[in-house]
């Protein structure tokens, strides 16, 4: 019985990563590819690629370092090649695919995204971290003005299962969540079908114009608008996960599975640190098994493709945000006390936190990426030597 009450937390963090990770953005994903023309077989080929290589790495990661590791299909990417694709055939999509995997893999091998990586003081990182994040604990509040009576009656659950059952509060406020939205006529799961995905093999068309027009840009952007956050996470949280192999792996996962409409894994960094927080599990030690289940519903994704997609995009948007803002609380404060924590850092991590939460975007990169390049300026300029 208490094994099952502590496995409990642990699947409702892999769960609510999952649904988080996808809701928010899969209508990019399809974007993506019906600007290549993909076919519905395609389509849904792309989401059983994306599902298995999100669900293997997940899972291997996780039991192989014993962190949570949660990795995720670059969203920036998706609204990238969203529009980069028109008029570009799949083929030529796919083998830029391949061309992408194929450098971030190298760059996990060379170490190099690794070391630049450390050598950022970790209350910058921090700073960077609470910035991406912050923006989901504001639309707690935001959605109340569209779904007052389902966002605050979540709000207020949470408080109050913090207050005497703080392990089991997301749990609770998303058992509580659904039949009020169900109620509200909000939950549309009534089309949902069960269907399996097939995997359809592309073959790529090697065109070098293509490889460097979409490849590199894919990269760019997945590196810093996804790695680099990601990496920020499992420092943040205290974890010191070698990264250079988990970068590898992601590539080498991208490349076997780009064929079949796997266009891009990264390090996660939103979903990530819903694993990595208190709620999934008071010992950070035992936080692994909630990436370990986000990997298993991440294979179901995966196995049943349209199925999964379909429930998960029943669920009202007010609803994934309030249950994604209040599972990022507490990380969001942990990211905030870190970055202010070192008087003399102190001005460089408050300029990182704020071009991070203004969301700005410039040559198609994020702002997580512009946020830590102008707090690493600010802090080599003002700190003393």
């Amino acid at each position: 019985m208490r094994q099952t009450s502590s496995s409990l937390p642990l699947l409702t963090a892999g769960f609510v990563t999952v649904l988080v990770g996808f809701t928010s953005s899969a209508a990019i994903v399809f974007q993506a590819a019906t600007a290549a023309g993909a076919t519905p077989g395609q389509l849904a080929s792309w989401m059983w690629a994306l599902g298995m290589g999100m669900g293997i790495t997940c899972i291997g990661l996780s039991l192989r370092y014993k962190n949570p590791i949660v990795t995720a299909w670059s969203t920036p990417g998706a609204a990238l090649l969203a529009g980069s694709l028109q008029g570009i055939p799949m083929g030529e999509a796919i083998a830029a695919f391949m061309f992408c995997a194929a450098l971030i893999t190298l760059s996990g091998i060379t170490g190099w995204f690794e070391r630049i990586m450390s050598r950022i003081p970790l209350p910058i990182a921090a700073a960077m971290l609470a910035g991406v994040l912050a923006r989901f604990g504001i639309n707690i509040f935001t959605e109340m003005q569209s779904q007052f009576v389902l966002v605050f009656a979540m709000f207020i659950a949470y408080l109050i299962c913090k207050r005497f059952w703080p392990r089991y509060a997301i749990m609770l406020v998303l058992l509580l969540g659904i039949p009020i939205a169900a109620g509200q006529g909000l939950l549309h799961i009534e089309e949902v079908e069960i269907a399996f995905a097939r995997p359809e093999f592309m073959m790529p068309v090697f065109n070098w114009q293509t490889m460097l027009s979409i490849g590199i840009p894919l990269f760019v952007v997945t590196m810093a608008s996804q790695n680099m956050p990601g990496v920020a996470v499992i420092r943040a949280n205290g974890y010191n996960t070698p990264i250079s192999p988990l970068i590898s792996w992601t590539g080498i996962t991208t490349l076997l599975l780009a064929p079949f409409g796997c266009f891009s894994l990264n390090l996660a960094a939103i979903t990530a640190a819903i694993c990595m927080g208190k709620e999934a599990h008071e010992d950070p030690a035992q936080r692994y098994k909630a990436s370990i289940a986000a990997g298993g519903f991440y294979l179901l994704l995966g196995v049943f493709g349209a199925t999964i997609g379909a429930l998960f995009t029943a669920f009202p948007k007010a609803l994934v945000l309030a249950i994604a803002g209040l599972a990022l609380l507490g990380t969001i404060a942990n990211g905030l006390s870190a970055a202010m924590s070192d008087e003399q850092i102190r001005e460089p991590a408050l300029v990182t936190f704020l071009v991070t939460l203004s969301g700005i975007s410039l040559l198609g990169i994020g702002a997580a990426f512009w946020g830590l390049t102008a707090g690493t300026i600010a802090l080599l300029i003002m700190k003393k030597r």
